[in-house]
Order: structure tokens, then C-alpha cells, then sequence
């Protein structure tokens, strides 16, 4: 029995990678629980097993006592402690290993698409692709491979929930870092990405050796290097841009194609006024403002796009506005307007110090200027600028690949609010967290004859089944339309 009690936790130790140690440890523990339960709680039971022999030692009282002495019941009792043992440890090691690979492309086979969730296989485990994190308009059939990035690695009672995505910026990161070899080897960085999934993607990438061309090298003779990328997202429009640490320089890059004539940036209010000729206006904008959007989550400075007489009219209400303050000189509200402080929603979010250090007012009279600044914002909030690249817009995700940029119309409609909408309305889907509240597959019923009591006192030999093979990831051959990278 000692020879078959080590063949049993080198199996499970090797099938399961749970450490050894800890099967030692349940069986100890579920042979101290079934003589417990035949003998009282309150006596005194000692089990060990030795590690090098597999003998066991169990005592009651001091006396040496056997398994075939605590019954039927007794036993079953102990396959159930094992059993619970055995699903929690294997629980641990899948958690502990798939903890280590967030982050990580996985190529999976689709064994369920039930409602709003897909599941996924991707060898040892299964995972759930949730609707919120699959592409505008995608579909999946039971059988078809699917490729995604494992984000969350979550533990749900006595099982591990893997949760992948389409839509996070890491799988569009990870794709470029399996097609594009400088990337992987850090020759070619990618230094900001902002991403609406499905629709459009920027990219910002700089080269840390002056003899490779970062955009070139992404792109690839005629896209050859860029066009798996694309054919994945499924003709997703991608902008690569070259990094600049200078805003002045980067915000016109990240604009493109829109010509730009100058670049206003105020870093106290993280604002960036952008001027551009009448012509150019909706082609900076975008389509819903996707383009001014993805250019300020890109540079991390919120984007307003005006034209020279609008920037015009909007310092002269800013005088007029500005001009209520109580017992402020004209110039004052010059070095505020300077500043970038156009409202007084922009002067009731900035710091007394800051007021101070922009206008040279005293302490008392700078915060007499903020009171007021947030009692008439208060009365009458002021809708956020039409033009304005509204960095609290939602779906944003990273990306990086060439594409051209003629997707702005130039009958982009020019009314307030043009932003808040980036997509059309779309019915609720379960959130990541939504899943957690409950199974939305069916548990899968537990073999009990891989384990059992009998086996685990060396009555009989376990059963043995294979685990599921992983699956191995495919290359798309067909490659999308060539577009110029911006």
C-alpha cells in the first residue's frame, strides 16, 4: 500500500501540479477527520505519513489504529475531504499560473457562445470572452478559433474565472510585439496608444537607433509587416504616429491629417488650444470627433479645435465673463485669459497657490476670486465645448498600425455635444464584474472515481484521464488593402 499511496500523489503531483506536500497534507488530514469521526472529536488522534516510504502512522490514544477500523462511513468522509483538498489545491496552482500570464495572447477553440458570453478553450482551462470585451459586430461559433489577451485572473469559489479581451490596448500591443520584430526587441518602442475598438486606433512610436524608420518598420514594404495586425482586428483603421517629447510638436502629429496652424498649449489646465483653417476644421475633428478624441488620449492633454475667429470670440467672452470678478484689474483677468482660464469652471478648479502665482495677488484676494469662480459655476454650469476632445469619453484602447486617415466628412455636423457620443447606442452587456455574481456555465460534474477513499488507503488503483490538449495558434495569409500610415 506504501508503494501505491507515493504512486498516487506523484500522479496528482504531475496532472494537477499540485505540490506533493500538499496531498501529504490532505490525506494527513482526511485520515485524522475519518478516525475523528469514528472515535469523538474530542480524542486524540495523531496521523503521519511518512514522505520517503509513504508509510502511515495513525494512533488513538497512543494505540496504532487502521483504516479498515473506521468503517464505511468514516471513509466516505474522507474521500470528501480529499476531494474538497484536491479541487482547492489545483484551484491555487491554475490561479498561481495563469496569474503569471496576464497580459498574454492566447489562442483558444470556442466551445460555447450562450447569450452574451463566449467560452473559450485554451488548454488547461476554460475562459470566458464577455460581450463588453469582443469587437463591434463580432460573432463566434462553436469550433472557430479565436485569438484575445487573458486580463483578469480571478477565483470564484472553488474555481479560477479567466477572463479574456478583444478590445484591451495590451492585445493590440501584443499582436504588434508577435509581428513586427523590432518591437519585440525593443528596438522600435511603442510609446502611447488610445484606441476605440472596431472603429480607429492611434499609435505613437518612437526608435531607439536613428537608422530604423519606427513608422516605416511598422508598416512594411506595400503593409506586408502591418497586415495580420489588421486582418485580426478586422479592418480596423490604425494611425501609426511618431513620438515627439515636445506637445507642440506631437499634438499636430497625432492630429493627422488635419493641417494644423498652431498649437496653444496651457499645461496648467491641461489644455491644448489647437487653430486650424476653416477647411480643416471637421478633418481635424473627425467623424463624432473620433480624431481629436484619440489624438488627446494619445498625448494625454485635452484638445480643443477652434479656428482663428472663433479663438477670437472665445477670449472676448472670456474678458466679458472674467470682468465679473469682484475687484480685479484688467490685468489680472489678461494673465488669467494667458493661463488658459477661460470660465469660471476653469479659474473654480485651480489652486489658491496657483491663482497667486499666476496674477500676484495676495492669498485673502485670490481666494475671494475662487469663491466667487465656484458660487457662479455652481449657478450656471457651463456645457463643455462642441470642439473639445472630452479626455472623459469612454472607449478608449490601444492600437497601432497604418491606415489612412480620409475617414472625417466634411459635412461633420458642428452643433454642442457633437462628442458625447462615439458609437452607436448598443443594448447593456455584462461587464467583466458581472460574471463574478454568478456561473454562467453549467459546473461541471466532478469524477469521483479518480480519487477515492479506497484508493487513497491502497485498496485499489486510481483511473487516469488525458488532459485537453492546448490548442496552437493560426496565421491569417490574407492580407487587408494597403493604407498609408499617418
Amino acid at each position: 500500500m506504501n508503494a501505491e499511496l507515493l504512486r498516487i500523489v506523484d500522479s496528482i503531483h504531475r496532472d494537477k501540479n499540485i505540490d506533493q506536500e500538499i496531498v501529504f497534507n490532505g490525506i494527513e488530514s482526511a485520515y485524522m477527520t475519518a478516525a475523528r469521526k469514528y472515535y469523538g472529536e474530542e480524542s486524540d488522534i495523531e496521523v503521519v505519513i511518512d514522505r520517503e516510504s509513504g508509510a502511515i502512522t495513525a494512533t488513538h490514544d497512543g494505540s496504532p489504529i487502521t483504516a479498515e477500523e473506521l468503517g464505511r462511513i468514516a471513509a466516505q468522509s474522507a474521500k470528501q475531504i480529499m476531494i474538497q483538498k484536491i479541487r482547492e489545491a489545483e484551484r491555487d496552482a491554475l490561479y498561481d499560473e495563469f496569474r503569471q500570464e496576464r497580459g498574454t495572447i492566447f489562442t483558444g477553440v470556442v466551445q460555447r457562445a450562450e447569450g452574451s458570453v463566449v467560452t473559450v478553450n485554451i488548454g488547461k482551462a476554460e475562459a470566458l470572452l464577455p460581450r463588453s470585451e469582443q469587437m463591434p459586430g463580432e460573432t463566434f461559433r462553436p469550433g472557430e478559433r479565436v485569438r484575445a489577451v487573458l486580463i483578469e485572473v480571478r477565483k470564484s469559489g472553488q474555481r479560477v474565472k479567466l477572463i479574456l479581451s478583444r478590445t484591451h490596448p495590451d492585445f493590440v500591443r501584443r499582436l504588434f510585439e508577435q509581428e513586427i520584430p523590432e518591437i519585440a526587441e525593443h528596438i522600435i518602442e511603442m510609446r502611447a496608444i488610445a484606441r476605440e475598438a472596431g472603429y480607429r486606433t492611434k499609435v505613437a512610436v518612437s526608435s531607439i537607433d536613428s537608422k530604423v524608420d519606427c513608422v516605416g518598420a511598422c508598416v512594411g514594404v506595400r503593409g506586408s509587416r502591418i497586415k495580420n495586425v489588421l486582418d485580426e482586428l478586422n479592418g480596423e483603421r490604425i494611425d501609426i504616429i511618431r513620438f515627439n517629447e515636445s506637445n507642440q510638436v506631437m499634438i499636430p502629429n497625432a492630429l493627422a491629417p488635419a493641417q494644423i496652424e498652431e498649437v496653444q498649449i496651457y499645461m496648467r489646465m491641461g489644455r491644448a488650444i489647437v487653430l486650424v483653417r476653416e477647411d480643416q476644421l471637421s478633418l481635424a475633428i473627425g467623424k463624432r470627433g473620433q480624431n481629436v478624441r484619440l489624438a488627446s488620449k494619445l498625448v494625454g492633454v485635452d484638445i480643443e479645435i477652434m479656428t482663428f475667429d472663433e479663438l477670437t470670440e472665445e477670449i472676448e467672452r472670456a474678458e466679458a465673463t472674467l470682468s465679473e470678478l469682484p475687484d480685479v484689474s484688467e490685468d489680472v483677468i489678461d494673465s488669467l485669459i494667458e493661463e488658459g482660464i477661460l470660465s469660471f469652471d476653469d479659474l473654480s478648479v485651480i489652486e489658491v497657490e496657483q491663482i497667486m502665482e499666476v496674477t500676484g495677488l495676495v492669498e485673502s484676494e485670490a481666494a475671494r476670486i475662487v469663491g466667487f469662480a465656484e458660487m457662479k459655476a455652481e449657478e450656471a454650469p457651463q456645457e463643455s465645448s462642441s470642439r473639445s476632445s472630452m479626455l472623459s469619453a469612454p472607449s478608449a484602447s490601444p492600437t497601432s498600425s497604418p491606415s489612412s486617415s480620409s475617414g472625417s466628412s466634411s459635412e461633420e455636423p458642428r452643433a454642442e455635444g457633437l462628442l458625447e457620443e462615439t458609437r452607436p447606442q448598443e443594448a447593456r452587456v455584462p461587464s467583466v464584474d458581472d460574471l463574478f455574481g454568478g456561473d454562467p456555465t453549467p459546473e461541471k460534474q466532478e469524477d469521483e472515481k479518480k480519487i477515492t477513499a479506497a484508493q487513497l488507503f491502497g485498496d485499489d488503483k486510481p483511473s487516469e484521464e488525458p488532459e485537453t490538449a492546448s490548442e496552437s495558434p493560426s496565421n491569417t495569409e490574407e492580407a487587408p488593402e494597403d493604407s498609408p500610415a499617418s
